[in-house]
């Protein structure tokens, strides 16, 4: 008995996260009743309350496990290449481009820039920042995980909400990569010129 109602509480979930994603992509998050949702969903508007809190709430989840289903398996490996990465990462994000903007630009933008900012986050290592950076104590390298899944994030949002369609991935990708490649190329002292004295 137990398993079952598992089974249908997984269900009604799922169905309530397709049905959102669904449903923005089509209409946005302003127009974007609960009712709607649970229909479309064929669950109670009260699931939705008691599972998720409110509306916006449903939203981000359904935000949160796209990303985790869809794009960290892809991400999350460290044996492809940082390009390629950068490449599914931007794939995924040009091919629910209208979920995502609809997303980042309505009533829940700010609680969906903090998911993608933890998600983003969840895929820089201490052990990479190290590498990079050298030793650096705890406090030192949380910051540096926020700044760069900050200003990754600032720059998906960005070319979600503004850049002209199609998308192109492949630009998005490189301009990470560029961005990427900044933080690992330490700039080299100035030589003095030949015969001249350092000032």
């Amino acid at each position: 008995m137990q398993d079952r109602q598992s089974r249908q509480v997984l269900r009604n979930r799922a169905a309530l996260m397709s049905a959102a994603v669904r449903l923005v992509s089509e209409r946005g998050t302003t127009a974007l009743p609960v009712i709607d949702l649970s229909e479309a969903a064929n669950v109670s508007r009260q699931l939705v309350y008691i599972q998720f809190g409110d509306r916006d709430g449903l939203l981000v989840a359904a935000a949160t496990e796209l990303v985790e289903r869809e794009l960290m398996p892809e991400v999350a490996d460290d044996g492809v290449a940082h390009h390629q990465r950068l490449l599914a990462m931007a794939r995924h994000f040009a091919g629910h481009r209208p979920f995502y903007r609809a997303m980042l630009t309505g009533s829940c933008a700010f609680a969906m820039t903090r998911a993608l900012n933890r998600l983003f986050g969840s895929l820089i290592t201490p052990a990479g920042l190290r590498e990079v950076f050298g030793d650096l104590d705890e406090t030192t390298t949380e910051d540096l995980k926020v700044m760069i899944s900050g200003g990754t994030g600032a720059i998906v949002n960005d070319w979600l909400i503004d850049a002209a369609d199609p998308l192109d991935a492949e630009e998005l990708a490189d301009r990470l990569l560029h961005v990427a490649t900044a933080f690992t190329v330490r700039p080299t002292a100035p030589t003095p010129a030949s015969g001249g004295h350092p000032r």
